[in-house]
């Protein structure tokens, strides 16, 4: 009877560590991109969500830098997106980038603002498969005529509107 106990105790741990390692191999990133309508490289007021733009994962190996992992997903009309990394990428530098933005008035890029760094693994102290990425975003040609009132109510004096 007590082999009996010590073995199904035994299966048990077996199990509930297979389940804990088998439901935490899957990662859920989820962020935002919304259009800069002023040109600021920071959400205001009157930024807008982009829907459908494409946001692309991709995790490289921390010393030689060579892909290891890659996945995208687009935004949803309020501009949110989850994606799914597999895999604990703890030897990797994950990051998520915006790719595409649907909107022709709002295409340009924001230079050293295109990626935010997230972690997908679970031996760095956080518990939770689901991680928070930083807004990304992408800038109008030129900013709204609203904006400069933004700005001042911020305390913001820009250069130029």
């Amino acid at each position: 009877m007590a082999k009996a106990i010590l073995v199904f105790s035994a299966l048990c741990s077996i199990l509930a560590f297979a389940n804990f390692a088998l439901c935490h191999e899957v990662f859920k990133v989820e962020g935002s991109v919304y259009c800069d309508t002023c040109r600021v490289q920071f959400q205001t007021r009157i930024s807008e969500n982009i829907e459908g733009a494409r946001v692309r994962l991709v995790c490289r190996d921390i010393e030689t830098e060579k892909v290891k992992y890659e996945t995208e997903a687009l935004t949803d009309k309020n501009g949110k997106y989850i994606i799914e990394a597999s895999g604990d990428h703890e030897n990797e530098l994950c990051d998520i980038g915006v790719v595409h933005s649907p909107r022709e008035d709002c295409k340009e890029p924001a230079i050293g603002f295109e990626n935010s760094r997230v972690v997908c693994s679970n031996n760095v102290g956080m518990h939770n498969p689901t991680r928070f990425a930083n807004p990304l975003f992408f800038m109008k040609k030129e900013s709204l005529p609203g904006c400069k009132d933004v700005l001042d109510e911020l305390g913001l004096f820009p250069l130029e509107f």
